[in-house]
């Protein structure tokens, strides 16, 4: 069956009429394969795009860590865009669009791999498209050369915590005192274990490590710089994928904020924006995990120059802030996950906060929350779209809000 390419799903996956979806292909191109439920999944391509280029990495056919390296970087970045752009037509609104900001190769500094023992030995790697198996990545070309010189430890490790029935979890992050280690999935803590996990850190110079959410051992705190502090995350805790794309939000958060001097930071984490924020505004923190408020709190108050911030622990989905909390602020920072934040939008539209920037990883609940806004009277001022998981089909956007 020979099909015509005409879009890129969600997903990051060529679609045809019918609908038919088709991995690994472009726009515009032509391919021929076996449909099965609707899709082709081992395409031949017959007319290629001029989007389409090599991909840099030699595991790209096989592993699905990244989805997108067929496809040129102006072709992606152009491509995030639109699907914003969409999201935002899908509701009536339009918004200028600034250039796209995109993380360099190798600089993921947090991943999440899979373990699983063998008879032959172990596999360490990312998930292959759509399957459970692992695939090895020993050349891997997104992931920051310190988490790379970390796998033959996680490869040491899967033995000691991993059993031959089921897939051992590690998310490691980077940080300025070595490898912070969450690992899920793996053997109950028992004594024996808990002092082998000891010597083992101490072996591989590991900064923290955690196992199954219980801290074995902290051997340095594995801190992140936020703006003039230093902050030491909850271990397994989030963290924005790269530096770079960390500083591109932070610097449109900043810019759209502009000269407020009292900033509320909705779905705060452990300071991300807040603490940069504080260089020029008094911040309230809000976020629901106190573990983050107590590390954005500590991180504060060792810090030197900042202005005062205060914390609080609140389920924003249950308990958003109303109008008349909002009203002692002159912006409003909100990140929300990916599931948006509808009920709080709903309260800063009735609110007369002057100024909303808005982070968001979803554009389609970055635009039904932008929505509300703007029937409420604010101006969606510009949007800026940051690639920092290069190769995916995930999107991050900063935008700003400004009351008409």
């Amino acid at each position: 069956m020979s099909v015509t390419i005409q879009r890129l799903g969600h997903l990051g996956d060529g679609v045809a009429d019918g609908p038919v979806f088709v991995q690994l292909a472009l726009p515009g191109e032509v391919v021929e394969g076996e449909i099965t439920d609707g899709r082709i999944a081992q395409p031949r391509i017959m007319t290629p795009s001029p989007d389409r280029v090599r991909p840099p990495c030699a595991h790209y056919k096989s592993c699905g860590g990244c989805t997108l390296q067929h496809a040129s970087d102006g072709f992606v970045a152009d491509w995030k865009q639109s699907v914003v752009e969409a999201a935002l037509r899908a509701q009536g609104l339009s918004a200028p669009m600034r250039p796209v900001i995109t993380s360099p190769a190798q600089s993921r500094r947090r991943a999440t791999l899979a373990g699983r023992r063998t008879k032959k030995g172990v596999i360490l790697g990312f998930h292959a498209r759509a399957s459970d198996t692992v695939v090895p990545i020993p050349d891997c070309r997104l992931l920051h050369p310190d988490l790379m010189a970390a796998l033959p430890m996680l490869e040491a490790l899967i033995p000691i915590g991993g059993s031959r029935k089921g897939e051992i979890s590690f998310t490691l992050t980077r940080s300025e005192a070595g490898i912070d280690l969450a690992v899920r999935n793996a053997k109950p803590l028992d004594g024996p274990l808990w002092a082998e996990l000891g010597t083992f850190s101490q072996q591989y110079d590991l900064a923290r490590l955690s196992w199954n959410g219980e801290l074995v051992v902290e051997r340095r705190a594995p801190a992140q710089r936020f703006g003039k502090a230093v902050v030491v995350p909850p271990a397994g805790a989030f963290l924005q994928a790269t530096e770079a794309g960390q500083a591109a939000l932070t610097d449109a958060v900043i810019e759209a904020a502009g000269p407020a001097k009292s900033v509320a930071d909705l779905f705060a984490g452990s300071g991300t924006f807040s603490l940069p924020l504080a260089e020029r505004a008094e911040v309230h923190a809000v976020e629901g995990e106190a573990e983050m408020m107590a590390a954005l709190d500590r991180g504060w108050r060792q810090a030197q120059g900042l202005r005062r911030v205060s914390t609080e622990t609140r389920d924003l989905f249950r308990r958003p802030l109303m109008p008349d909390e909002l009203k002692r602020f002159d912006a409003v920072v909100i990140d929300p996950p990916r599931a948006g934040a509808e009920a709080q939008m709903r309260q800063i539209a009735r609110s007369e906060v002057p100024v909303v920037a808005a982070v968001s990883c979803n554009p389609v609940t970055f635009a039904r929350d932008a929505a509300l806004l703007v029937g409420a009277g604010y101006v969606l001022d510009w949007v800026q779209v940051v690639d920092q998981f290069r190769w995916s089909p995930h999107i991050e956007l900063a935008a700003k809000f400004s009351r008409g």
